[in-house]
């Protein structure tokens, strides 16, 4: 039976939609996964951009809170920024791995040249990505 994984992020609208994108890529058969904000932000059009260029499609996301998941047991909560971690609600049963990254909305508030923008949504995308491949590692605490 495949393990149940969760994506906690603040809004549910970048990094753990991307996570869920390339959990369900790359790892799909191993896992189920899913993404959840601890408020909700809408899905940001840059993480559906940026993901799309590397062949993964979040376009038909919904951003959604921990309430508006299935009722099913997460076997592990992957936190992907500080606030999601500091304010993570209780899911019996899982394991809780806290793996923060930049937010892109964010560090690109002040922003206005498009490519510099997209360079640093690119970057988280492929730090999210290179968790993702690892995931397994993070599970048994190898590479907390």
């Amino acid at each position: 039976m495949k393990k149940n994984v969760l994506f906690l992020c603040t809004g549910n609208s970048c990094r753990s939609q991307m996570a869920e994108g390339w959990g369900k890529s790359l790892k799909g058969d191993k896992f189920n996964f899913y993404s959840a904000g601890t408020k909700k932000h809408g899905l940001n059009p840059r993480a559906v951009q940026v993901m799309k260029e590397v062949g993964v499609d979040i376009s038909a996301h919904e951003s959604k809170t921990t309430d508006e998941l299935p009722k099913v047991t997460m076997d592990f909560v992957f936190t992907v920024c500080s606030d999601a971690h500091e304010n993570c609600p209780y899911f019996p049963g899982g394991k809780i791995i806290h793996t923060g990254f930049d937010d892109p909305p964010r560090l690109t508030k002040e922003m206005t040249n498009e490519e510099e923008i997209l360079k640093i949504y690119r970057r988280v995308r492929d730090e999210i990505k290179d968790m993702v491949l690892k995931i397994e590692n993070y599970m048994d605490g190898k590479d907390e």
